[in-house]
């Protein structure tokens, strides 16, 4: 016998939408199997069958936006906490970078389900993404990305001299965080206290917790590239829209 899967997965590993998504669009009728409208939630299929989503879902999902924020210090990607604001405070109208050339108009609806698709510490500063796109933020977080992350840290040394070259290859890779082997990264030198980091994976306060591990202390993180998008010239608390013709 095929291996059967829930509908709403496979819909998620095909990156047709997220789960939740997908558990909305069966709910509502517009998710066919082999040209079978199915509306039961917890369906099962088989791989190898066929799954087509009705013109509605398409409209819907075109709907939803993808937001770019220059995330300031004090602010935390995620739910508010200890006090401190979300990220998501910062998108409204005031905020809206002017040099914006994307031809959406901002509207308070756009901030229903808008949530981080990565961290970005409350001491960090740089791009932030915010997506109601549960296939972006799936590429941007999920388990098999290989979407680049690319930082510029500048640091203090905790040990007399210069960060040694076995240090520095170290940072590359070889390191540990929680007992799991860290992936391959790209690190080196821009000037003689900053640090540009290439990431394919956000452990948490990974950047920090690496070069504490080699004697180095963080003073400032700046992420300045998520895949192909670049922060650029978004000034700080200020946010635009990903456009149509872009992608990470």
């Amino acid at each position: 016998m095929t291996d059967t899967v829930r509908l709403s997965k496979r819909m998620s590993e095909l990156g047709i939408c997220s789960r939740r998504e997908a558990d909305e669009w069966i709910e509502r009728g517009w998710v066919r199997v082999d040209g079978e409208i199915v509306s039961q939630l917890g369906t099962k299929i088989r791989p190898d069958q066929k799954i087509t989503i009705e013109k509605k879902a398409q409209t819907e999902q075109a709907k939803k936006v993808t937001i770019l924020i220059n995330k300031p210090m004090g602010y935390v990607s995620g739910q508010a906490e200890d006090g401190y604001k979300p990220a998501v405070a910062l998108v409204n109208e005031k905020t809206h970078w002017s040099a914006d050339t994307a031809k959406e108009r901002f509207h308070p609806r756009q901030l229903k389900s808008l949530v981080p698709a990565g961290r970005l510490d409350i001491d960090s500063v740089g791009l932030l993404v915010l997506t109601q796109d549960g296939r972006i933020a799936k590429r941007l977080i999920g388990q098999e990305t290989e979407v680049e992350k690319e930082y510029l840290v500048r640091v203090r040394h905790t040990l007399p001299g210069k960060l040694p070259d076995d240090k520095l290859k170290l940072l590359r890779h070889g390191l540990k965080l929680d007992g799991k082997p860290l992936l391959p990264a790209q690190v080196s030198w821009q000037n003689e206290d900053q640090l540009r980091f290439v990431l394919r994976e956000g452990k948490k306060r990974q950047i920090r917790r690496m070069c504490e591990a080699v004697g180095l202390k963080v003073v400032g993180l700046k992420r300045v590239r998520v895949g192909k998008i670049r922060l650029g010239d978004l000034p700080p608390g200020q946010w635009r829209y990903l456009r149509p013709d872009e992608e990470f």
